[in-house]
């Protein structure tokens, strides 16, 4: 592929619900740029794009491929991302280095959840977008409704640039707005036909609306149509351009990509109306100076890039995906990594289409690109050590959806533990934890789908199992009331005993942050000072599992106030044991209990789903501390919930809310379990606490 000026560069993610098209609308633009000699179709799995085995195996798109096309003198690199919710990151990724964006939309099924969800992507980065409406040449496909749809929802900036021309319910051709002509196509020519009549109402109606946004861009547009002046086709072009660039007009334009209908059109468009990198601000720190450097992708200046993505492919290695953002990168250059400090040379540069590499000599601003087996990780910015600059990382969801995993042979934990900690440099909203405290290891990811596809790749690509559990709750122990215990413990085997006498007075220390606060209260050295030491560890010990359901131990205040020892006998071990053995007999009479913990969650819903979603919150033992409105016609609900009550939320708050409902939530304390969830804890955790008794 030939080196591209930032001018000729359009960076465009392509956005919209699951099974919208966006995969096969990428293949037909590589069909029809050259890139392949026929089309692949997702049912096949033979896709430029959708490369993985899980991807060709579900038919879904799970993480996002860039295929970067030629068409009329300037590179498009098209950005295919998955439209199911649980690969948000993939998307939050190509969007952070995207300058466009195509929101695709089934003619059939018209505006769905994800459509809504790229529509607030855009508006969130600042992204101008058009639609693209696919699907047209399905016999219940209408246009017209999905144009409704949308304009009912954002109004009166998007604009029409074509619409469809069907005869006995088949797609044959399209109406170009701008111009005011009607195009039929023949084989993979189109020839210019008589207007119909029934396209009439319709063109006069969308071009009064293009009309209009013509006018707003100046004063001297605005007089002109008010005196009933047209426009020329220039003025239209140019005027759309500044429009479709500033996001205060949104073209809406359709097609069929499995008959590569209307995608030629839409390719023409792009390259006239979407913004190459040089009309977008960039900036980052100069960790040197710690002043602001304004790269705004200008091939002029010191070369700065930014990791946008990482590939694991078990055949192909590890590629780290950039986008230049100031200067012109070279095959060999040597890049400072600001983020590690380190310097090196970058080697080979490629570009990617899908998972080909294809070599090429340098990459201007503006340009996507990768390197091969480079230390860079995501988010991670490349410079030159005399000029190091510092980008913000971008925005990646987080997940709250966990799962406690096993390994399915106990000898592929190395293996599995290596695996994951890929997969994790991949994919930044994938996370493990090692939850010490529960003795459990915990997989977090964005939902139920995401993590069953992270199962499968381990088992298809590493050859490792796992399997996945509902996750332990980090219950906690503590008492309610006082008590007074005394342990004598006394051993006699031959030659010298054991011997260890304690008093100790149990009570709550009101603090849950902390496990237990030691006091002695020793008076005429009934118990020697050196043995202190000894007492304590036995009650620090016993904290780690408790007497109750071997949970940790807080909020216990443990005071040693009298005892004996023997000149001989006794040792540290002995008052250890004691004094362990009368923290278990102390804690069960001073009115023990659980403590669970209690989440702040934040739901986030249009206003017509809060009723449901408080309702599903009070059945899970939530109090509901405020409901705040965003903005958007959309409600967030604050409240505090059971840690153990969210197993599965993801799912249900999706089901709730038609999949339009968002949730975060952290940690905030621990709050004593009532008794029937205490009463099935303890029996459940018997076999567990007899397990300790019979270790001491």
């Amino acid at each position: 592929m030939n080196v591209y000026t930032t001018d000729k560069i359009r960076n465009v993610v392509l956005l919209g619900h699951g099974g919208s098209g966006k995969t096969t609308l990428t293949e037909s633009m590589a069909y029809l740029a050259g890139v392949t000699s026929r089309m692949g179709k997702v049912a096949d799995g033979n896709t430029v794009s959708d490369f993985d085995k899980e991807e060709q195996k579900r038919q879904i798109s799970i993480s996002t491929s860039v295929v970067p096309i030629e068409w009329e003198g300037v590179k498009i690199n098209l950005l295919d991302t998955p439209g199911y919710f649980d690969f948000i990151g993939e998307v939050e990724e190509a969007i952070s280095v995207a300058d466009g964006a195509i929101i695709v939309v089934s003619g059939k099924a018209g505006v769905e959840v994800g459509t809504t969800r790229a529509w607030e992507l855009c508006e969130k980065y600042n992204i101008p977008r058009m639609i693209y409406v696919s699907d047209m040449d399905i016999d219940d496909a209408s246009f017209k409704n999905v144009v409704e749809a949308l304009k009912e929802k954002y109004g009166k900036m998007l604009a029409p640039f074509n619409f469809p021309i069907r005869e006995n319910e088949k797609f044959v051709g399209y109406v170009n707005v701008i111009q005011e002509k009607a195009l039929r196509w023949e084989g993979k020519e189109v020839r210019e036909i008589e207007m119909p009549d029934y396209s009439k109402d319709n063109l006069a109606e969308y071009r009064d609306t293009l009309m209009e946004s013509v006018a707003e861009t100046s004063e001297e547009f605005m007089d002109r149509y008010f005196a009933g002046e047209t426009f020329s086709e220039a003025e239209i072009r140019a005027a759309l351009r500044a429009s479709v660039c500033d996001g205060s007009v949104v073209p809406m334009e359709m097609g069929s990509s499995t008959l590569c209908q209307g995608v030629y059109t839409l390719l023409d468009d792009i390259v006239k109306y979407m913004p190459s990198p040089e009309n977008r601000k960039m900036s980052g720190i100069n960790t040197n100076t710690n002043e602001i450097f304004e790269a705004n992708f200008d091939f002029s200046k010191p070369k700065t890039a930014f990791v946008f993505k990482t590939m694991m492919d078990p055949f192909i290695g590890k590629y780290s995906l950039i986008k230049v953002r100031s200067g012109v990168i070279k095959a060999d250059d040597v890049m400072y990594n600001t983020n590690k400090n380190q310097e090196g040379k970058i080697g080979k540069l490629y570009i990617l289409q899908g998972n080909k590499p294809s070599e090429v000599s340098e990459l201007h601003a503006g340009d996507l690109g990768a390197l091969q087996k480079s230390d860079a990780s995501t988010g991670d910015t490349l410079s030159t050590k005399a000029t190091p600059v510092q980008y913000p990382k971008m925005d990646i969801s987080t997940p709250y959806t966990a799962m406690r995993y096993h390994a399915q042979n106990n000898a592929d934990i190395d293996k599995i533990a290596q695996s994951l900690a890929k997969m994790c440099a991949e994919d930044l909203t994938l996370r493990v934890v090692n939850d010490g405290l529960n003795r459990q290891t915990l997989i977090y990811g964005i939902g139920d789908l995401h993590l069953e596809v992270v199962v499968s790749k381990l088992l298809s690509e590493y050859k490792v199992g796992i399997d996945l559990t509902k996750p332990k709750v980090a219950f906690r122990e503590t008492i309610r009331r006082n008590s007074d215990v005394e342990y004598k413990y006394k051993k006699q085997t031959g030659g010298h005993g054991q011997y260890g006498h304690v008093k100790i007075r149990f009570s709550p220390s009101g603090d849950d942050q902390a496990p237990y606060v030691f006091e002695q209260e020793v008076v005429g050295g009934t118990v020697p000072k050196n043995f202190f030491p000894a007492v304590e560890k036995g009650i620090n010990e016993s904290c780690a599992r408790g007497p109750l359901a071997a949970y940790p131990v807080v909020g216990v205040k443990a005071v040693l106030y009298d005892g004996s020892y023997h000149p001989v006998d006794s040792s540290e071990m002995a008052f250890k044991v004691a004094a362990s053995q009368a923290f278990k007999k102390g804690f069960l009479e001073a009115g023990p209990v659980l403590l669970e913990p209690i989440v702040s969650l934040k739901v986030t819903v249009p206003d017509s789903y809060t009723g449901d979603v408080m309702g599903d919150l009070n059945k899970r033992r939530g109090r509901v501390t405020g409901m705040n409105p965003i903005g958007g016609g959309k409600q967030t609900i604050e409240a505090d919930v059971p840690e153990m009550e969210l197993f599965g939320y993801c799912t249900t708050l999706r089901s709730l809310s038609g999949g339009t409902g968002d949730y975060s939530y952290e940690f905030a304390r621990y709050e004593q379990t009532p008794a029937d969830i205490q009463e099935r804890e303890v029996t459940a955790r018997a076999s567990k606490v007899a397990e300790e008794n019979t270790e001491d």
